[in-house]
């Protein structure tokens, strides 16, 4: 059982380094950088929660923040919570119209960011520009962090939307809390550097930051991916840790001369998170780092990101695998109502159950019923299957699996068997519509670097290597993917480059 040493999420500031123990690398896009200290953070967050608080916003009232990432966006973030306010990072890569149906459907008080995403929200709730009057909003001097209830809410993290409206995920201070403190720091010298590009919106940026902050741990903070930011970001900081999106990794490794002429000795370890991962994208994160410890994370918004750790008898955990259960987490699959036992082929969806849960979804109450079971699992979505060891392994979305002829596809499936053949470097694979077979599979195709690949090549070997029903019907060839606000591929704008007639 983890001690949780605070009772309010914004003060999750480590104490246990000197307050001139560096805390925060700002490096911002236009090529300045800033540093800031365990001190100055602990100062700063509690300036912003005195200049709210002095602005007359009440306890749980809802700051919403609209920026890239950088400093002000941390101490903004920890300063609300300090001031028992509630922070909402919002996605501003969605469209302006959803950007402002989330600021209203939270009840936002005020908007706090930078000038160019500032203009996305609606008119009518109060401003303030990081760019502009931030040092006005400031108020230095002695703070108490307030104390939280812990079913309090902290934050609303909007799901990205991909099917209809964003949903406010509504998080208590325990519950990241419980999740900062059940994540085991690598036994390594105090203040390694972790590298986030990963948008602060999102849980895999966010929960990093407020890990490193919790650990005493130093933060290397990019305002938003780019290949060459990220590469010589890493090079530049002598960054140990990596944390990212696997689609993130896979645009870096195509910049062979980049990664050639960059010293990256320092990277000790590689967490990729958020979508699955394959053996041909672990197989050439090896290649560049070769001393990194690989890691294949899980975690969902409603759930947090605390789900699988190590075999509690050492067993080696399978490259692919995303782990053994965490013991202070409850998992079980399930599949047409019942309770899939062993390593059943198939698998389930899988619910858990942990201290990092949700409380609701926000002014939702018949969908979050949807999602919580009477017991208290959260239906993730999520289908895995496991191995006669207890490790997990992803297999897709269930809402992503169609079916072609009476058989079930689940599109991650697919892209693992396509990303095996040397001369692919990244697969997509989307449904079309068929009037014989229900729906057939199509696949976006990256080439590796030099590879010489035609259409019937890759129809070829996918029949050589799955069952003919998961064969691509159409391969489209694309120079990178397109990534959707969470740097995650994304298939909507993939499926509007199709061509429309013909036959596939």
């Amino acid at each position: 059982m983890v001690t949780i040493k605070y009772d309010n999420q914004g003060d999750a500031i480590s104490r246990d380094v000197p307050r001139e123990a560096l805390a925060l690398i700002d490096a911002g896009g236009d090529g300045s950088e800033r540093r800031y200290s365990y001190g100055d953070i602990v100062r700063l967050s509690a300036a912003v929660a005195r200049g709210l608080l002095k602005r007359g916003l009440k306890r749980g009232d809802r700051v919403a923040i609209l920026s890239a990432n950088r400093a002000e966006f941390l101490l903004t973030f920890l300063g609300t919570m300090q001031a028992g306010l509630v922070s909402v990072p919002v996605n501003w890569k969605l469209p302006a119209e959803t950007v402002a149906y989330v600021v209203g459907d939270c009840d936002a008080r005020l908007v706090i960011g930078d000038d160019a995403r500032l203009k996305l929200a609606p008119a009518g709730v109060p401003q303030v520009s990081f760019d502009r009057d931030f040092a006005d909003l400031l108020d230095e001097g002695p703070f108490t962090p307030l104390k939280m209830e812990p079913e309090e809410p902290a934050m609303f993290l909007y799901t990205s939307g991909s099917t209809g409206r964003p949903k406010g995920v509504v998080l208590s201070h325990y519950s990241h809390l419980w999740a900062i403190a059940q994540r085991v720091r690598r036994p390594v010298p105090q203040g390694q550097r972790s590298l986030v590009a990963a948008p602060l919106y999102h849980m895999n940026g966010l929960a990093m930051c407020q890990t490193t902050l919790h650990q005493g741990d130093t933060i290397v903070l990019l305002p938003q991916f780019t290949t060459r930011g990220y590469v010589e970001a890493a090079a530049r900081h002598r960054v140990a840790f990596l944390t990212s999106v696997p689609t993130m990794i896979a645009m870096i490794l195509r910049e062979k001369e980049l990664l050639a002429t960059s010293d990256l000795s320092a990277v000790e370890a590689v967490r990729m998170g958020s979508a699955p991962i394959t053996q041909s994208l672990i197989d050439q994160v090896r290649a560049v780092f070769p001393k990194a410890q690989i890691s294949n994370g899980y975690g969902t918004t409603e759930a947090g990101p605390v789900v699988f750790g190590p075999h509690p008898k050492g067993i080696p955990q399978p490259e692919l695998s995303t782990g053994y259960p965490h013991p202070e987490v409850e998992l079980r699959l399930v599949r047409d109502g019942r309770e899939v036992t062993g390593d059943d082929p198939e698998g389930g969806v899988l619910e858990m159950k942990c201290g990092a849960l949700m409380t609701h979804y926000h002014k939702l109450p018949e969908t979050t019923a949807k999602v919580m079971t009477p017991d208290g699992f959260y239906r993730t979505g999520d289908v895995f299957r496991r191995d006669a060891n207890g490790f997990f392994f992803f297999v897709g979305r269930a809402d992503d699996m169609f079916v072609c002829g009476g058989e079930n596809i689940y599109p991650g499936e697919v892209e693992k068997m396509l990303e095996r053949h040397p001369g692919i470097h990244q697969a997509a694979v989307l449904p079309v519509p068929d009037e014989l077979k229900g729906h057939k599979p199509v696949a976006f195709v990256v080439r590796a670097n030099g590879a010489e690949l035609d259409e019937q090549a890759i129809k070829t070997y996918a029949l050589a290597n799955a069952p003919a029903y998961q064969h691509p019907r159409r391969v489209f060839f694309v120079d990178e993917m397109p990534l959707a606000g969470t740097n995650k591929i994304d298939k909507r704008a993939l499926a509007q480059k199709m061509p429309t007639g013909g036959e596939l």
